[in-house]
């Protein structure tokens, strides 16, 4: 199985098992599927270098106390955390983000659906790009000069189109 494959799966029992049917979709399954693509390929759970955990490398007071505070997210962060036996608070949840996919998951399209806009059609690769950029708020392009954030910009297209070519099933 690929690393997109696999991913699929985790991101299919977050949907099934962890998240009411309004945060489900093709959309929101290419989101989740190419933020961590981007952020960590797959591979890693520990941002190397660095503090943010989970494939989708999120920080204790960046991500999570995001999805943990804001209105929009809020009860539904407490209810996954509930079921996945993890305290709603941000260290807590930074630790279990070590192991646990589907509280990351879970957490990932929460933020997601922290933003005012809604999610970007399918194929909007720029749309999906501002929208990554306004929630993860990557460092790597924030504070990379143009040669580095053309390198960054390369690296989410080919993020987004191996995504959406897994959502479509051609992976």
């Amino acid at each position: 199985m690929t690393a997109l494959q696999i991913a699929s799966g985790i991101i299919e029992l977050t949907f099934q098992h962890l998240l009411p049917a309004k945060f489900h979709g093709d959309q929101a399954r290419v989101m989740l599927l190419a933020i961590p693509q981007q952020e960590s390929g797959w591979e890693y759970r520990q941002q190397i270098g660095g503090p943010a955990r989970s494939y989708y490398q999120m920080e204790q007071g960046g991500g999570i106390h995001g999805v943990l505070k804001h209105p929009a997210s809020s009860a539904y962060a407490r209810s996954v955390c509930a079921l996945r036996a993890v305290a709603p608070v941000e260290s807590d949840v930074y630790s279990a983000f070590l192991t646990d996919d589907l509280l990351a998951c879970a957490f990932a399209r929460l933020l997601l659906w922290t933003d005012a806009d809604p999610l970007p059609q399918l194929g909007d690769e720029r749309g999906a790009w501002e929208l990554y950029h306004r929630t993860w708020r990557p460092g790597a392009f924030d504070r990379g000069n143009a040669a580095q954030q053309a390198s960054v910009l390369a690296r989410w297209h080919n993020s987004y189109s191996a995504a959406l070519a897994a959502a479509r099933g051609n992976s």
